[in-house]
């Protein structure tokens, strides 16, 4: 069964909902009615109040004849994604990224770059080509944006132990080599499972591989989203660090 549209955006909108980076006051609400498993109208309301992510789902919903923006093929695609991202032209996303972001920065090239690259209405794209964070590191400032990106991005791990509101997990970080932004080799971290009896996901075992979003352990993945998690991070990666330019956007959404 297709988990709810609504539901799956909560789980990857909560964590850095409850930082204070983005969307509405209502961490407590999402958690709890993320942790009961059911979408219905009080997590799609919530859902719109997150002005970063919300014209992306309606960007990949118009692109593929979707009515819904939380159909959750389309919510699918920007958190993790799928091959609805490659139905959406690049002058559709360059229009909507200069529209949203143009006015932020002093020289749009410097933000539509990626996407003349390769770069798609991908959560990673977000990361990695609206923020200021690639634009840092080549400016030479590393401990901070790497962290930072390391922790916003969509990632991937394999759940080595389980214990009570954590678990262990090895996962693959980012490293920047001086001039590009990759992959690290494999390491073992603990993320946060729950907390008082709620959880994101309350599916994983040891040995699943599993979403991870700032810190929290948001969905179990299927070898098919693992798939396509990696895949696509990688082509977002590989976009940015093509472009000629970083991307300085002062926003968080």
């Amino acid at each position: 069964m297709r988990l709810d549209g609504a539901l799956m955006f909560a789980r990857f909108a909560f964590p850095p909902n409850e930082l204070g980076y983005c969307g509405p006051d209502a961490s407590a609400e999402l958690l709890e009615r993320a942790a009961a498993g059911g979408g219905g109208p009080q997590l799609r309301a919530l859902a719109r109040g997150f002005t970063g992510a919300w014209p992306y789902l309606e960007l990949i919903a118009a692109a593929n004849a979707i009515g819904d923006p939380l159909d959750a093929r389309v919510v699918e695609a920007y958190w993790l994604g799928n091959v609805l991202l490659d139905r959406v032209r690049p002058r559709e996303l360059a229009d909507s990224v200069a529209t949203r972001f143009g006015s932020q920065v002093r020289d749009r090239d410097r933000l539509l770059a990626p996407i003349g690259d390769g770069a798609l209405p991908h959560h990673g794209f977000h990361v990695f080509g609206v923020y200021p964070w690639v634009g840092l590191l080549r400016a030479g400032r590393v401990d901070e944006p790497l962290s930072v990106l390391e922790r916003c991005r969509i990632r991937w791990g394999r759940v080595e132990s389980l214990a009570g509101d954590e678990a262990i997990v090895t996962s693959r970080p980012l490293r920047w080599t001086g001039t590009r932004l990759e992959l690290g080799v494999p390491r073992q971290e603990t993320v946060i499972a729950g907390r008082r009896g709620y959880q994101l996901t309350s599916e994983l075992r040891v040995g699943d591989w599993c979403a991870l979003h700032w810190g929290w352990a948001c969905q179990r993945l299927s070898a098919r989203q693992l798939r396509a998690l990696a895949g696509y991070t990688r082509r977002q990666l590989a976009a940015v660090n093509r472009a000629p330019y970083p991307a300085p956007a002062s926003v968080l959404s």
